[in-house]
């Protein structure tokens, strides 16, 4: 089964084929696309790597993609290239969570908080049931730095995150992190290849980014209390 690995989350992104049977899984290669290219680089990457491959977009057996958190523009970018994609090829897409691929990458088991810098003095944060590497979300949300450390403080739960930032906030508050690298389209396509065999899929109707942010409403009410 061939899968395509997409993340246009972050500052940085990239796309991913990669071959997967049962509890194999092969990448056949990888590409890196520059923040602030994705609209421009993002169809041209696939198509350069399919064809480094000897493949054809039609021999594509489902599409994976990192639906957030992370940049609105970058977000729209890859979901909408991934809905047209799915669309015209008639194949199955998988979305992955940021905050879940980062849960995925913990060294321990049980339940982890995985969080990353979501700016304005905020983190998105997530608590995810890992097994195996498969990680089950428990919640995802978006707190204030004060809120995240907090909760960080009130559970027994392990951390792990990929931003410096949010590693020095638990290191100034004397809290254990770990620290790695951030998620990448190689780990998406993984991510994406458990989940298409287990039949968690999502239709191009339903294909939405995954902001976390507040609501209007929230925001309201904090501003006048």
């Amino acid at each position: 089964m061939l899968i395509l690995g997409i993340d246009t989350s972050g500052k940085s992104g990239g796309v991913t084929l990669a071959e997967a049977e049962h509890a194999d899984f092969r990448v056949l290669g990888s590409s890196p696309i520059a923040g602030g290219t994705f609209s421009a680089q993002l169809v041209p990457t696939v198509a350069a790597l399919l064809q480094q491959n000897n493949r054809r977009v039609c021999q594509i057996d489902a599409l994976a993609v990192v639906s957030g958190p992370g940049s609105f523009t970058g977000l729209r970018v890859g979901l909408s290239a991934v809905k047209g994609l799915a669309e015209v090829l008639e194949k199955p897409i998988v979305t992955v969570s940021l905050l879940e691929a980062l849960a995925s990458l913990s060294p321990q088991n049980g339940q982890v908080i995985a969080a990353l810098d979501a700016g304005r003095s905020e983190v998105f944060f997530g608590v995810y049931e890992l097994q195996k590497g498969a990680a089950a979300v428990i919640a995802e949300q978006l707190l204030t730095d004060h809120e995240f450390l907090e909760e960080v403080r009130r559970s027994d739960r392990a951390v792990i995150t990929s931003d410096e930032s949010v590693a020095h906030k638990l290191a100034d508050a004397r809290i254990e992190v770990n620290f790695t690298q951030r998620p990448d389209s190689t780990l998406v396509a993984k991510i994406g290849a458990r989940k298409l065999a287990a039949g968690d899929t999502t239709s191009v109707e339903a294909l939405d980014a995954n902001y976390l942010r507040r609501s209007d409403a929230e925001l309201f009410f904090k501003g006048n209390r």
